[in-house]
């Protein structure tokens, strides 16, 4: 049986900052079909707070939240 939310990208922007966090996350997206999702690995804090923030915002959803330092992770379906 296949994983309803399995991603068809990946992105890992951990060792990124605001506002890049966010910038590759968007330009990733844009490169996307509707309906694909990507899985982001970003680090807790800031990162992991303002991004999903800033991807509903964009009009995306987000399926899945995981906070573990270094390697946090967002799963998001473009819309």
């Amino acid at each position: 049986m296949e994983k309803k939310n399995t991603p068809d990208f990946y992105l890992d922007i951990s060792s990124e900052f605001c506002p890049m966090t966010f910038v590759k996350t968007k330009m990733k997206l844009k490169k996307m079909n509707e309906g694909q999702i990507l899985e982001v690995t970003l680090s807790d804090g800031e990162p992991i707070e303002s991004v999903p923030e800033n991807i509903e915002i964009d009009g995306h959803e987000i399926l899945e939240k995981i906070v573990n330092g270094k390697n946090s992770k967002l799963l998001i379906k473009k819309k």
